[in-house]
This record gives structure tokens, C-alpha cells and sequence, in this order.
């Protein structure tokens, strides 16, 4: 027997249900969010928030829009029994925002929970206790009737204090925690019992919450459960059912989706993930998953940016760079079939038609990213991400046949290099290539006539002095490359030739590219300069000073 042996696991049993209907359901609003960072959360860290920490963060999620949080465990903990504090009397909390606050079925923890919430305007009490086989047996040691019994008279106890307190808009919450290890029957009977003490009603609801407390099968046997659950207890339309669901399956998000296609009402989470083990359902993910189905996730994600600095900054953690919505890199292709299928794709978007981009999902303006980080360079990408990058950052729309002769020099740079290419390094590459009009032959003064045909009289500067030369051809072009194969004794033929304007307005700038095929080989040449003429015959120089050059390095070889 190895140390590594399946044998000693059993597979999850799963419930009975018959006709489930989960399966056609569709998620089409949002549910009720709970944000549960500055508990479930603080508890998961290594080192626990700072009051000030939990206050930086608890501004961040009332601006995202949640209307219920979980602050803290007050009974257990003296710093979130001040942070409760400073919160009611510091007047921190919007009108329209429950506070919840955690605590075990235990009457001595239960009243010191209230002392914490004394003067608040809204308040939900979570009571929990467990109730899994697991924890029956092992850990409690009691029977079925002994753990229903713990949940009752907490759930009394709750009640008799809230009715000492008429000036708060209380709020009852009850979780057989680990429910997910519970037989769902003795879960239900254990809830009807809870909700018989409280007697809630349609139009007073008590929130029960089902937590996957440590993730146990897959997604679809935790939904058979809620639906199960759903049609089996009592007082179901008096009931705010809620799933608090975790990452050990790495399912959490999934496990939460079915479970609200499921019946499930209310949803609790933290930002991001973050949670016991490996995380809590992470809510930015849930709702950026509904945003992208057309769905309003009523949670103000827009700046994520800003949720991730505070996050980082609150528990010490750092979000991966491929995280769902948030990561640094989860919009970046490097990829060059990719690049190129984004920029096409972008290049046919506008505003007036549904988002339909190739590999991304939404648009990355909508969680505050710009296009400049969709397409990064580095050895696996095309000239696709090449062309991108050089338009988005300095306005050189490269025509195709260019495109195809820099990428490989891109690439091989990156090879090199070992790493991302960056704007600044790609630019001086392609001007080391390509833009070199003045060496060892640089274009001075130079007079263009036009009658039958064109002509072109030049002054070509070089360290050995100037030279004159004169050619004729059909436009400004033409004579000029007649001009230089004359005095160089070359042919020159113009192949490709593309010209655009990078600026406007009176101190405009324009861009052309040439391709010239010199003696058999082909050279692309590329210069900038007000006057549109001026640049495309500066461009052509830059091809012949590349043969110039090819012939020097072969005669010294």
C-alpha cells in the first residue's frame, strides 16, 4: 500500500430526488449578495485584519453595492466587537445596509452578540451549529436529538433578545453548518424545527443558510440537495434560502450557480475568493459571470482595480494574475493566431452592437482595463499582437506586407530577451529596421517638377560630401527611385507603397511605407515627415541604404 491510495475514500451519497428541475432552470437576475470578507474572510489569514484594515474594507463594500455584510464574530473576538462598535455609533453604516454578525447556539455568546449591536438601525443575527454526521459522531458525541436540540434553543434565545431591542429592524439567520455532510432529511428537520421557534412569514422572512462547508461532490449533487431541500421543508415561502458555498473541489463558483438555479435566493461570498483552505466562493467571478451573460449583477465591479488594491492591501494576499475578471494577464493574448483574431474582431466593434470579440468574454473597459494590455509581445506572439501594439501606442497602422516582415524580428528579439516585449523596445526595433533614411545616404534639399513627367532633382548628404541626382517617372516616387538606381547602378522597383497621417491639424505629420525591390531583393523603408512627399521618398532611401549596406558587409566578408 503506497502513501498514496484512493481506497480510503468513499464516494459521496448522493440524495434521492426524482424529476429534478434544476437542470432547465436559467439564472436571470441577480441574487440577494452577501459579502462575508470581514469574517469568513479574516478568519482564513495569516495575519487577521486591523480594525483599520476591516474599516478600509468595509467602505470599499459599501460602494460595490452590497447590502448585507458580515462584520464579524463580536462574541468571540474583542476587535470585532469594537469594529461592531465603532460602526453603530460611529454612524459608519448606509440606511439601507444590514449588518450580520456571527455566533454560535450558545446563550452566553448569544447575549454578548447583542450587547454588540446596541443602537443599530438594521441587524441579521446568524446562529449556527453543526450538524453533519461527521461532527455528530466524532466531535460532539450526541445524538440527532441533541444537535436539533442546540439549534432550538438557540434559536430561542436569539428571539428573546432581539424582542429587548424593538428600535433595530432585526433579522434571523440560521445554518446547520457543514450541511453538505448532513443527510438532508435530518437538515430539513433540524430548519423546520428552527423555524417553528421564529414563526417567520412571507412578509418576515428568516434566512436559512445551506454552507458547503467543505465542498464534498460535485456541483450538480449539491444542487439535487437545494431542490430537495427546497421542496421538502416547511414554511418554504417564509424562508430566504442562502448558500455559503467553498472552493475544496475548486467548484465553489459552480456549486453556487446551480444551487440558485436550484431555488436558492441569496448568495455569500468574499471578493475574490478569499476563505478557508483553498477560498470561499468568490463573488467577483459569480457576478462577472452574470454581467457576461447579459445579467445585471447589481454590484458595482467597474473599477477593478481599486477592489483589487484594497483587497491586497486588507488581507495581505496577492490576486493571481490569471484570476477570473481581475487578473493582470486575463485579458492579454501572447498567443500570435490569437492577437490577430482580437484585433480584427476589435477593429469590427462598435458601440451600437453586441459585444462579439474573439477569446474576450466582456469588454475589458467595462472592469476599468484599456486595450493597451489585451495584446502582449513576447516569443509565441504574431504579427498580429505586433501591429496592435505599434498602433494603439504611437498611431503606425503597418500595412500587412510589413507586418509580415517585422514580426519575425519581434520574435526573435523576445527570444533573446526571454520576456514580454514592451512598446518602447518593439518601436525602437522597427525604427532600427525600417526607418533609415540618413545612413549612410540622407535626403537633402530636393525640387520636384511636374510636366509630361515628373522630375525629380535631389541632394543625397553623406560624411564623403553631396551628391546631386536627377531622375523622371510617373510622380514624385517613381523619379526619384529612377534617380537612385541611375547613380547607385542599381534597379530599383517599387512593390508596395501605403501612406497615412499620424497627427492633425496645422503641425500634422504623415507616415509612409515602401517596399522596394532592389536587385532581386526586397527592402522596406519607412519615413515621417509633414509633407507626404517628402516622407515617401525618404522612405525609398531608407530601402536603398539597406542594399548600400547589404553590399558593404558582403564586400568586407
Amino acid at each position: 500500500m503506497t502513501s498514496f491510495d484512493h481506497t480510503k475514500y468513499r464516494a459521496f451519497e448522493p440524495v434521492a430526488i426524482e424529476n429534478r428541475t434544476w437542470p432547465d432552470q436559467e439564472i436571470t437576475s441577480a441574487p440577494i449578495w452577501s459579502s462575508v470578507d470581514l469574517r469568513d474572510g479574516n478568519q482564513a489569514l495569516v495575519e487577521p485584519m486591523t480594525v483599520e484594515q476591516k474599516k478600509q474594507f468595509f467602505a470599499l463594500l459599501v460602494d460595490v453595492g452590497f447590502k448585507e455584510i458580515e462584520v464579524g464574530f463580536p462574541a468571540a473576538s474583542q476587535l470585532d466587537f469594537d469594529f461592531v462598535r465603532w460602526l453603530i455609533e460611529e454612524n459608519q453604516v448606509p440606511d439601507d445596509v444590514y449588518i450580520q454578525v456571527l455566533t454560535q447556539a450558545r446563550p452566553e455568546l448569544i447575549e454578548r452578540t447583542y450587547e454588540s449591536l446596541k443602537g443599530a438601525k438594521k441587524a441579521i443575527v446568524h446562529v449556527y451549529n453543526s450538524t453533519s454526521k461527521t461532527q455528530r459522531e466524532q466531535v460532539f458525541r450526541l445524538g440527532k436529538d441533541g444537535i436539533k436540540e442546540i439549534a432550538v434553543k438557540g434559536a430561542q434565545c436569539v428571539k428573546e433578545h432581539a424582542a429587548k431591542h424593538p428600535e433595530t429592524e432585526w433579522v434571523f439567520q440560521y445554518s446547520p453548518e457543514s450541511f453538505t455532510g448532513t443527510e438532508t432529511d435530518f437538515a430539513i428537520e433540524v430548519v423546520d424545527a428552527v423555524i417553528d421557534v421564529w414563526q417567520p412569514t412571507p412578509d418576515n422572512k428568516a434566512i436559512i443558510n445551506l454552507p458547503a462547508t467543505v465542498e464534498v461532490a460535485t456541483p450538480n449533487r449539491f444542487a439535487d440537495q437545494i431542490e430537495y431541500f427546497c421542496r421538502n421543508v416547511k414554511q418554504r415561502d417564509s424562508m430566504i434560502i442562502s448558500l455559503h458555498t467553498h472552493n475544496d473541489r475548486g467548484c465553489g463558483v459552480a456549486a453556487a450557480e446551480l444551487g440558485l438555479m436550484a431555488g436558492a435566493d441569496r448568495i455569500e461570498g468574499t471578493l475574490l475568493g478569499n476563505g478557508e483552505r483553498t477560498g470561499n466562493m468568490d463573488v467577483v467571478t459569480m457576478a462577472m459571470n452574470m454581467y457576461s451573460q447579459g445579467i445585471d449583477p447589481e454590484l458595482a465591479l467597474g473599477d477593478m482595480d481599486r477592489i483589487i488594491s484594497v483587497v491586497q492591501a486588507c488581507t495581505l494576499l496577492q490576486v493571481h494574475p490569471r484570476h477570473p475578471y481581475a487578473g493582470e494577464l486575463v485579458f492579454t493574448a501572447f498567443s500570435g493566431s490569437h492577437q490577430d483574431a482580437i484585433k480584427k474582431c476589435l477593429a469590427n466593434q462598435t458601440d451600437d452592437k453586441p459585444w462579439d470579440v474573439a477569446y474576450l468574454p466582456i469588454d475589458p473597459r467595462d472592469v476599468g482595463r484599456s486595450y493597451q494590455e489585451v495584446i502582449r509581445v513576447n516569443s509565441q506572439s504574431g504579427k498580429g499582437g505586433v501591429a496592435y501594439t505599434l498602433e494603439q501606442e504611437y498611431g503606425l497602422a503597418l500595412p500587412r506586407w510589413l507586418q509580415v516582415e517585422f514580426s519575425p524580428i519581434v520574435q526573435q528579439f523576445a527570444e533573446q530577451d526571454g520576456g514580454v516585449v514592451n512598446a518602447e523596445s518593439m518601436k525602437g526595433l522597427f525604427e532600427s529596421r525600417f526607418m533609415t533614411g540618413d545612413k549612410p545616404y540622407q535626403l537633402g534639399k530636393y525640387d520636384h517638377a511636374k510636366d509630361d513627367v515628373d522630375t525629380v532633382h535631389a541632394e543625397l548628404n553623406s560624411d564623403s560630401g553631396v551628391i546631386n541626382i536627377t531622375g523622371t517617372g510617373n510622380g514624385a516616387l517613381s523619379a526619384f527611385s529612377e534617380a537612385l538606381g541611375k547613380h547607385f547602378g542599381m534597379r530599383v522597383d517599387i512593390i508596395q507603397y501605403q501612406e497615412h497621417a499620424l497627427t492633425v491639424g496645422s503641425d500634422s505629420q504623415a507616415i509612409a511605407y515602401v517596399q522596394a525591390n532592389i536587385d532581386g531583393d526586397r527592402f522596406n523603408g519607412v519615413a515621417i515627415d509633414s509633407d507626404i512627399v517628402s516622407a515617401s521618398v525618404q522612405a525609398l532611401m531608407a530601402t536603398v541604404n539597406q542594399k548600400i549596406l547589404q553590399n558593404t558587409d558582403a564586400n568586407v566578408a
